[in-house]
């Protein structure tokens, strides 16, 4: 018997979501409140180039108090289309576009308490094609080979949950470099 939604009240609206506070009756007929961060979605890419090295980038993360390793990724604009947010934020943070753009899968990256869904997106035959970034992003790239990354990944040296999950999902495709001496 699923929940039943009372009540639902905007707490708060921000630049890329918004808060809101839903009342809910449970199925045992009590009333509980949840904190939801309802978020349009977004894309997160594994740029592999012809050499094998996928395509990182470092940022500072205010929220962990860290300068993290992530794939790319951003968020859709309105009703923009998962490849078309990947297709943008691959040039907006790397700088390179991709010719080929193969979605992988799709995931929800907090579902306890967010609506925001992620596609997947891995990004090949990759050429020079930039966009500006935007206003508040300040990162760096780092190009690692396929094998190496994931060895980071399973030391724990990639913290960031959007970029394990893309790696998990992606590797099927990956599989001739993982195998590769």
């Amino acid at each position: 018997m699923p929940f039943t939604l009372l009540k639902s009240t905007t707490l708060m609206q921000g630049r890329a979501f918004k808060i809101r506070r839903d009342t809910l009756r449970t199925p045992d007929g009590r009333e509980t409140n949840f904190e939801i961060v309802e978020h349009g979605g977004s894309a997160v890419i594994i740029p592999v180039d012809d050499e094998g090295n996928i395509w990182f980038v470092r940022q500072h993360r205010h929220a962990a108090g860290a300068d993290l390793l992530e794939l790319p990724a951003g968020t859709r604009d309105g009703d923009e289309s998962f490849d078309a947010c990947a297709a943008r934020e691959i040039r907006e943070e790397t700088g390179m576009e991709a010719r080929r753009l193969l979605s992988v899968g799709r995931f929800y990256l907090a579902p306890g308490y967010s609506t925001e869904l992620m596609g997947v997106f891995l990004a090949t035959d990759l050429q020079r094609n930039p966009l500006a970034p935007d206003a508040d992003e300040f990162l760096s790239v780092e190009k690692i080979p396929v094998k190496r990354a994931f060895e980071l990944a399973q030391r724990g040296e990639i913290p960031d949950a959007k970029s394990l999950a893309a790696l998990l999902m992606a590797r099927p495709h990956l599989e001739t470099y993982l195998n590769a001496r």
